[in-house]
């Protein structure tokens, strides 16, 4: 797994910051974030949000594309990312979306289907689409693990 004091290390060489919104990860994500000595200087916070009304009231996720695109879908996904940006004040949102199974899952989406949202300071929102494979644990780390990954990315590819 990508090491998180070496993601905060760039964080802070960078000045940026950061908020989470997880729902299938349930704060996996944050706890990995944590980990790192000294993440309260860019890590603000997170919202577990599991439940759809919690999606709606902390991060604003509209209520319509709730109930016809469901929870796990691109555009909530993305509307989770800019909600937490936003909410937290934080120059980077990221959001996780998905079902972790074993239940839950359908033809259309199945167990293991995960929509990360991605939110910058400068507006723009960006959402990747997976499709991991494994237990509900494994699930869950791959989905951290990727989560992890794409922030190394942005930020090795901003400038200071």
């Amino acid at each position: 797994m990508l090491r998180p004091d070496s993601m905060g290390d760039l964080l802070t060489a960078k000045g940026l910051t950061l908020a989470l919104a997880e729902s299938c990860t349930g704060g996996l994500i944050s706890h990995c974030i944590t980990m790192a000595p000294g993440s309260s200087a860019y890590f603000l916070g997170g919202v577990v949000s599991y439940a759809n009304a919690a999606k709606e009231r902390l991060l604003g996720v509209d209520a319509g594309l709730l109930e016809t695109q469901g929870a796990v879908s691109a555009v909530v996904a993305q509307q989770m990312a800019a909600g937490v940006r936003e909410r937290f004040g934080a120059d980077i949102g990221i959001s996780v979306t998905g079902i972790a199974g074993p239940d839950g899952g359908s033809p259309e989406k199945p167990v293991g289907l995960v929509f990360m949202g991605f939110a910058n300071a400068r507006g723009e929102v960006n959402v990747r689409q997976f499709k991991f494979e494994g237990d509900r644990l494994e699930i869950k780390e791959q989905t951290c693990r990727a989560a992890l990954e794409w922030l190394r990315e942005y930020l090795d590819s901003e400038e200071k």
